[in-house]
């Protein structure tokens, strides 16, 4: 069984369309657990309204099936708490200011 650290490192591997950074980094995602047969992740987007959200999910879902391919995979969209850029990792706010 893949521990919350091996998932959050494949998850590391699906990238923001709009931002450009994994949604790790990003803060979006606020919850990993992992039963017999199925991984759940918590997660949100940057805005509610984001086009991309099906493939975004879609992204999460095949992410976690490579290092679990036996078991299900939930991806559980919320909006609340709402996302804010409080929330990123330290490395990705540098890299977004040093776009800038």
């Amino acid at each position: 069984m893949a521990n919350k650290e091996e998932i959050l490192k494949v998850l590391k591997s699906v990238i923001d369309p709009e931002v450009g950074i994994n949604i790790v980094d990003l803060g979006l995602v606020y919850e990993i657990e992992s039963t017999e047969d199925t991984n759940k992740i918590t997660m949100t987007l940057t805005t509610p309204g984001c086009p991309m959200h099906s493939s975004i999910t879609n992204w999460v879902e095949n992410a976690v099936r490579q290092i679990e391919p036996e078991k299900n995979v939930f991806v559980n969209l919320v909006w609340q708490p709402p996302w804010t850029p409080d929330k990123m990792s330290p490395e990705a706010k540098q890299e977004l200011f040093e776009r800038n």
